[in-house]
């Protein structure tokens, strides 16, 4: 009886060829046919896994920078200018891949230490903890920050806050732009803030004080106090409300994230923010979503944390146009530090761009 039940449930099954749904075949990767970063990654949007979000990341991205009226979000956490990641960035700031960015300090303290012509070095693995402390050297994972380092850089963000008139009310925007414009008069290499100064890109830190830069900026301010001189005020509301100002008049919006945190959800949260503004105060609000979405993050959704949260679940948040809708992602599950250069480098490839 089971066997008639189980060959009579068996007719009743269609077997599909795939394309009849709109299934794309994929294809076995022929390096033999690879002669560029963009013809490999092709390959790869062709291929299973991490591959294929590889590819297909690249995919938006250049969809992205072919609409001219998107305007596209990089959120930045992690090590990534001590991982020697800066230039990448510089790459998508100088040709036009994104519009503004959003970071951690921490980032932007080691790019900016890179910038002044410092090195960072890789760890001496037989040096115990305790004795890198001792020397003044700092590690990140495999590689060192010297101590040196961070107190050359508060001289120079001294010297950038001691040309702030005392009554401007700073924000974490307004200090990024003045560091990339000390590093354009005054150096002569390449360097995220000052790529994005040149570029009129604004920096945002929305947790300004969790950095290197934050606290130099604390200390600037303590010392004032000392000398019975007037400290800054500082509010992270204006940084807010210039980048949902900026949010607000455009026609479409991309988001980049590598990693995640708080500058991805600083970026994102701007949609229920023009919301709520319409809902609970009646004017000057909006209604906005990110219509694409890249992330490179190898944090998975189970955890429950903001990092590995996926696009899908931020749409029930009000944040992302549902796919239903036209909204496109792509989720990378996979280190920044191999997944982002062969993003950026095939798409400049594909627009035609030398670096």
């Amino acid at each position: 009886m089971k066997n008639k039940k189980a060959r009579k449930q068996k007719k009743n099954i269609e077997l599909r060829d795939g394309f009849s749904d709109g299934f794309k075949p994929t294809k076995a990767l022929d390096l033999s046919k690879v002669d560029s970063v963009d013809g490999l990654v092709r390959q790869m949007a062709l291929t299973a896994f991490g591959g294929r979000a590889v590819g297909e990341a690249a995919d938006i991205l250049y969809e992205t920078a072919k609409d001219k009226e998107c305007f596209v979000v990089l959120t930045l956490s992690g090590a990534l200018t001590v991982a020697k990641m800066g230039l990448v960035i510089c790459d998508m700031i100088e040709n036009d891949l994104v519009d503004a960015v959003i970071s951690t300090g921490a980032i932007m303290a080691h790019g900016f230490i890179e910038s002044m012509g410092k090195a960072h070095f890789k760890f001496a693995k037989e040096m115990s903890d305790e004795e890198l402390y001792n020397a003044g050297y700092n590690r990140i994972y495999d590689t060192i920050e010297l101590e040196k380092n961070l107190d050359d850089m508060e001289l120079i963000v001294k010297r950038v806050l001691d040309g702030i008139d005392r009554d401007t009310v700073i924000s974490s925007n307004l200090i990024m732009k003045k560091l990339g414009e000390y590093l354009f008069k005054n150096t002569k290499g390449r360097g995220i803030l000052k790529s994005a100064f040149q570029k009129n890109i604004p920096v945002f830190i929305p947790a300004f004080t969790d950095s290197e830069l934050g606290l130099d900026v604390g200390l600037y301010n303590r010392s004032q106090k000392y000398q019975n001189k007037k400290p800054f005020a500082f509010d992270p509301f204006v940084d807010l409300e210039f980048f949902t100002h900026l949010i607000k008049k455009q026609k479409h919006l991309g988001i980049f994230t590598v990693g995640g945190g708080v500058p991805r959800n600083w970026a994102q949260q701007v949609a229920p923010y023009l919301d709520i503004i319409s809902r609970r105060i009646g004017k000057e609000g909006g209604f906005v979503h990110y219509k694409y979405g890249i992330r490179i993050c190898p944090e998975p959704a189970h955890w429950g944390g903001l990092s590995g949260c996926t696009y899908s679940e931020g749409v029930s948040w009000g944040k992302l146009v549902p796919k239903s809708e036209g909204g496109k992602w792509a989720e990378v599950y996979a280190d920044a530090t191999i997944a982002l250069p062969l993003i950026v480098k095939a798409v400049l490839e594909r627009l035609g761009k030398k670096r």
